[in-house]
C-alpha cells in the first residue's frame, strides 16, 4: 500500500471546517530570484514559463471549479482562466495517488494516515476541486464519503454540496437525492447551491417533474429568487437534452424580477447558435447589452461561435473586434471559433491566416485549432495541406486524437481516395486508437459512394461479428446507397431489418426510401411510402419535399404534393422549403 507523506504535524481530533485562511508573510523566489513577500496563500500561482505570479481575487473564470485555496469551494465560482493555486506538498501527493485509480478503501486508509488538521482539510478541498475540474467524480465522491463516513471532521455543506455535484454529473440522481436527505438529517442548512446542484442532476437525468418540485422547496424554505438555481435549471435541460424548456424558465426567471446574469445570456446565445438560429443569439446579445449586463470573453465566443457554425465569417470577424474594442483579449476558444467560421465558409486560407494571427499574437493553438484547419483545408478539397497540418500537430508534440484522425478521413473521402482512407485506419490502429462505429461508418459511406458494394458488405460483417453497434445511421448509409444506386430489393431487405435491430427509421430513412423510387418516377409508390411515414410519427423535412417533387412527372401532381407539404407545415408550425 502505497503511504502518503505527512507535511502536517498538528494533531486535532475533531476540527471544524474553517471558511477562510489567515494572511500568512512568506518568501519564495521566482526564477529572476526576486523575493516575493506578503502574499496571500491563495494568491500566488506559478505561471506557464514556470515564474511565481499573483493574481487579483476579484476576476471571474471561465471555468466552473471551485473558489481558491483555503477557502472552500461554491457552485459557479472559479479560477481566472488558467490560474490555479498552488498545491502543498500534501494536496499533491493526494491528488496524485488518486490519479493511479486506486479504490476507495486503499485512498481511505492512506487518507488516515494524516493527523486531522486545518491545513489537510484545505488541502482535501484544494484536491476535490482539482479532480472536478478534470471531471474525476468518482474520487470526489470517495474522498466526500471518506469525511462523512470515516474521518474525524465534521462535514459541512460544501461536502455534500461537492457530492451532490458528482452524483449529478454521472446521472446518480437517487445518490443526489439520498445525499441531500442526510444534509437535512445532519441538521445542516441547505444554502442555493445546494438546490441549485440537486435541480441540475434532476435535470441532467431527464426528471424534469422532481426538478421542479425542488425549485418550488426553494420558495418553502423563503429563498429569495437566485440567478445560481435558474442558471442552473437552464445549464441542467441544455445538458440533459431539455433545451426545449430552458425559453419557458428564461422568461420566468424575468417574471420572478431576477435579473439574469452574463451567464444566463450566454448560455442562451449558446443555445440558438448551436440550433443555428445565429440571428436569435445576435437578439440575445442585443437584449443583453440593453440591460446593461457586461458580456465576457464566453459570451463573445459563444457569439463568434453561433456565426461559425452557418458559415456567416464577416459576421463572426465583426464580433471579433467588438470584442477586442471592449478590452477583451481573444483566448484559443475565440481564435477557434473564428477559424471554424471561415473552414465553413470555404475560406480555408481565411482559417489559415486567423491561425497564424494567433500564434503572433502569443496565444499557443491547441489541439482543436490543429483539426479545425486540418477540416477546413479538408472541405476545400486541398487533402495535401491537410495532410501537412496533421503532420505539423505531431512535429509540435500534439498527439492527434480520434477526432484529429476522423478530419483528415473526411478530407480523403471527399476525394474519394479509398487507398490513403484505408492508410489512415490503419494509422489508428497502430497509435492505439480503437475505431468505432462512426468510423466505420464513415468507410461504409465511401464505399457504398464509390459503388464498392463489395467492400460495404464487408464493412457492415466486421460491425455485426465485432463490438461494435450498427445505428440507425449505419442503416440509413446502407439504404441510402443501395437505392441511389438501383438495387431496391436490397434496400428494402435492410429496411426491413430495422425492428428487429431495436431500430426506429427517422426522417434521414424515410426520405432515403422515397428518393430510391423517386429516380425512378414512380410517384404512387412515393406517395405509399410517404403516408407510411406519416402514420409512423415521423414528419417530414426539406429534403423530403425535395425527393416527392422529383417524383413528379406533371402539374397536377407538383401540385398535389405542395399541397399536402403545406397542409403539414402549417399543422406542425415548423418551415418545409417547398
Amino acid at each position: 500500500m502505497h503511504r502518503l507523506n505527512s507535511i502536517c504535524t498538528l494533531s486535532h481530533t475533531l476540527i471544524e471546517p474553517r471558511a477562510c485562511m489567515n494572511d500568512s508573510e512568506w518568501k519564495a523566489n521566482d526564477s529572476s530570484s526576486v523575493a516575493l513577500e506578503k502574499f496571500k496563500r491563495d494568491s500566488v500561482y506559478i505561471d506557464r514559463n514556470g515564474k511565481l505570479r499573483n493574481f487579483n481575487h476579484k476576476k471571474v473564470s471561465r471555468k466552473k471549479c471551485g473558489s481558491l485555496r483555503g477557502r472552500g469551494w461554491k457552485y459557479g465560482s472559479g479560477f481566472v482562466d488558467g490560474i490555479f493555486p498552488v498545491l502543498s506538498p500534501t494536496a499533491q501527493e493526494i491528488l496524485d495517488f488518486l490519479e493511479k485509480g486506486v479504490e476507495s478503501e486503499g485512498i481511505w486508509s492512506s487518507l488516515e494516515k494524516f493527523p486531522a488538521t486545518l491545513d489537510l482539510w484545505d488541502d482535501i478541498f484544494t484536491v476535490a476541486v482539482q479532480l472536478r475540474m478534470r471531471k474525476k467524480w468518482d474520487s470526489i465522491i470517495w474522498i466526500c464519503r471518506w469525511i462523512l463516513l470515516r474521518s474525524s471532521y465534521k462535514p459541512d455543506v460544501i461536502c455534500y454540496n461537492l457530492l451532490i455535484d458528482a452524483f449529478g454529473q454521472k446521472l446518480l440522481y437517487k445518490e443526489a437525492e439520498s445525499t441531500y436527505l442526510q444534509l437535512l438529517e445532519t441538521r445542516c442548512i441547505p444554502t442555493e447551491d445546494t438546490y441549485a446542484l440537486l435541480i441540475k442532476a434532476y435535470c441532467l437525468s431527464g426528471l424534469l417533474e422532481k426538478a421542479e418540485a425542488v425549485f418550488a422547496e426553494t420558495r418553502n424554505y423563503g429563498l429569495p429568487s437566485s440567478a445560481v438555481v435558474y442558471n442552473a435549471y437552464i445549464n441542467g435541460l441544455m445538458k440533459g437534452g431539455n433545451s426545449h424548456k430552458v425559453e419557458e424558465i428564461f422568461q420566468r426567471m424575468k417574471r420572478d424580477a431576477c435579473k439574469p446574469t452574463t451567464e444566463t445570456y450566454t448560455m442562451l446565445i449558446n443555445l440558438y447558435g448551436k440550433a443555428g438560429k445565429s440571428f436569435m443569439a445576435l437578439k440575445m446579445f442585443h437584449e443583453m447589452t440593453n440591460q446593461k449586463c457586461k458580456p465576457n470573453i464566453c459570451t463573445y465566443t459563444a457569439l463568434v461561435n453561433a456565426f461559425a457554425r452557418e458559415g456567416l465569417c464577416e459576421k463572426a470577424e465583426e464580433v471579433f473586434e467588438q470584442m477586442q474594442e471592449a478590452g477583451l483579449e481573444p483566448d484559443v476558444y475565440t481564435y477557434n471559433a473564428l477559424m471554424e467560421a471561415y473552414s465553413r465558409a470555404g475560406y480555408p486560407y481565411g482559417a489559415a491566416e486567423i491561425f497564424s494571427l494567433m500564434q503572433h499574437m502569443g496565444c499557443e493553438p491547441d489541439r482543436a485549432s490543429y483539426n479545425i484547419l486540418v477540416d477546413a483545408y479538408g472541405r476545400a478539397g486541398f487533402q495535401d495541406d491537410a495532410e501537412a497540418v496533421f503532420e505539423d500537430m505531431k512535429r509540435v508534440g500534439i498527439t492527434p486524437t480520434m477526432k484529429s484522425h476522423m478530419v483528415l478521413l473526411s478530407a480523403y473521402s471527399k476525394m474519394g481516395s479509398v487507398n490513403k482512407c484505408e492508410e489512415i485506419l490503419n494509422q489508428m490502429s497502430k497509435s492505439g486508437l480503437k475505431l468505432d462505429t462512426y468510423v466505420l461508418n464513415s468507410m461504409l459511406n465511401l464505399y457504398g459512394r464509390l459503388g464498392q458494394f463489395a467492400k460495404m458488405e464487408e464493412v457492415l460483417t466486421v460491425m455485426e461479428k465485432g463490438s461494435y453497434v450498427a445505428d440507425i445511421s449505419t442503416y440509413n448509409i446502407l439504404i441510402n446507397r443501395y437505392g441511389q444506386a438501383g438495387f431496391i430489393e436490397r434496400m428494402e431487405e435492410f429496411f426491413q431489418l430495422l425492428p428487429g435491430k431495436g431500430l426506429k427509421p427517422d426522417v434521414v430513412t424515410w426520405t432515403s426510401r422515397i428518393g430510391a423510387y423517386s429516380k425512378k418516377k414512380l410517384y404512387l409508390r412515393c406517395l405509399e411510402i410517404f403516408e407510411e411515414m406519416i402514420d409512423s410519427g415521423c414528419y417530414p423535412d426539406g429534403g423530403t419535399a425535395k425527393v416527392l417533387l422529383a417524383a413528379c412527372s406533371n402539374q397536377d401532381q407538383t401540385e398535389q404534393v405542395t399541397t399536402v407539404i403545406r397542409t403539414m407545415h402549417k399543422d406542425m408550425n415548423t418551415e418545409l422549403p417547398v
